[in-house]
């Protein structure tokens, strides 16, 4: 029988038995660890497609989850997504998920005569990978810290109902992704997987977490774009300005879901520098009941300070200041696992804008 490289044997082999190896019908890649300064080989990508079974055959770096906006998904203008306000804090870098049912596997080898994604790092490049793991019963290694054993199928348990799952990473280069080392495996129907990374309610709010999109802070001002030396800028936000925005991820065929929900909460002011002061004193003013921010400037206010601006102390000189509003997102989820509200980090979104700060100048007779 022809020999064929593994992925962990193409570590220890030398160059010569590594060529006379790739003679075989079909080799195993995979994916240097990220220190490494060997280049991967090629990974394929089959796109998404669908075969007669009704599966993707996407790479791994594919989700199935689906994702609908109940609330604040639609609208115009620039939106963008938000940043954890916890600078520790990401979301999840790789998990298992259902992607073949035992006939739509056999179908993707035969289609394609074995050549796909059995893992994030290892693609599998050959009919007779496949077909002796999947379909003949031989035992092969995942690739995770433990190297553990992964037991053949026979004839790609066809009949017995159920999914293949693999990992799924949306950043195969972060280093993370390397945590989820199992090669594809058989579930059966109706179970999710009691293994580490499996899919949570919780992953898929922190997967939804990643996919919120805000409107871009537009804040309203008084002046508009020039300021006066010790004459306060009023800023607010009127009513309905930002709503609640609301994500919901679903995972095919395991009956998980979560629903993500951002609620603007308040409006953090930087006048650019130091040389300014706030109100109120933290720069930082909170949504109104009725979620309006601050008090829209009226005729005779100006002389006196806004529940919401900034009173420049100096005057540019010829370069602008550069004002940034950020608007807090309070981040809370609920799933399937019927378990009450969680709360996630609280996200920001920031824009910044041009202030031009002019000093009126008087002349004492």
């Amino acid at each position: 029988m022809p020999a064929v490289i593994s992925r962990r044997s193409r570590y220890c082999v030398a160059a010569a038995a590594s060529l006379l190896a790739l003679w075989s019908a079909g080799a195993a890649a995979a994916d240097d660890p990220p220190s490494s300064s060997t280049p991967p080989p090629p990974v394929n990508d089959t796109g998404g497609s669908s075969d007669n079974q009704g599966n993707v055959s996407a790479s791994a770096t594919h989700s199935q989850i689906r994702l609908s906006y109940p609330k604040g998904g639609g609208g115009s203008g620039k939106k963008g997504n938000l940043g954890a306000v916890d600078p520790n804090w990401k979301p999840p870098a790789c998990w298992y998920e259902p992607v073949f049912t035992p006939e739509g596997l056999k179908s993707f080898v035969n289609k394609t005569d074995g050549e796909g994604d059995v893992g994030i790092h290892e693609s599998w490049y050959g009919k007779g990978l496949w077909t002796d793991h999947y379909k003949d019963g031989k035992p092969e290694d995942n690739f995770d810290d433990s190297n553990s054993k992964a037991d053949g199928y026979k004839n790609y348990n066809v009949g017995k109902g159920g999914y293949f799952w693999r990992s799924v990473a949306p950043d195969e280069q972060d280093p993370d992704s390397w945590q989820c080392g199992r090669i594809m495996f058989w579930q059966p129907a109706g179970q999710v997987p009691k293994i580490p990374h499996a899919p949570t309610p919780k992953m898929l709010a922190e997967y939804a977490y990643n996919k919120v999109k805000v409107p871009e802070t537009k804040i309203e001002l008084k002046p508009q774009a020039k300021s006066t030396v010790n004459v306060p800028t009023w800023v607010w936000l009127d009513k309905g300005t930002f709503k609640d925005v609301v994500v919901r991820a679903e995972l095919p065929n395991t009956g998980l879901w979560a629903e993500t929900t951002a609620k603007p909460v308040s409006l953090h002011l930087d006048p650019g520098t130091d040389d300014a002061d706030t109100f109120p004193a933290s720069g930082t003013c909170n949504f109104n009941k009725d979620g309006s921010i601050g008090t829209p400037y009226k005729t005779g206010d100006a002389n006196q300070n806004p529940p919401c601006g900034i009173s420049y102390l100096h005057a540019t000189d010829g370069n602008p200041y550069q004002l940034k509003a950020s608007i807090t997102w309070k981040i809370s989820w609920q799933g399937s696992d019927n378990d009450g509200t969680h709360s996630l980090p609280d996200g920001t979104f920031q824009t910044t804008q041009d202030m031009s700060v002019q000093e009126i100048q008087t002349i004492n007779r």
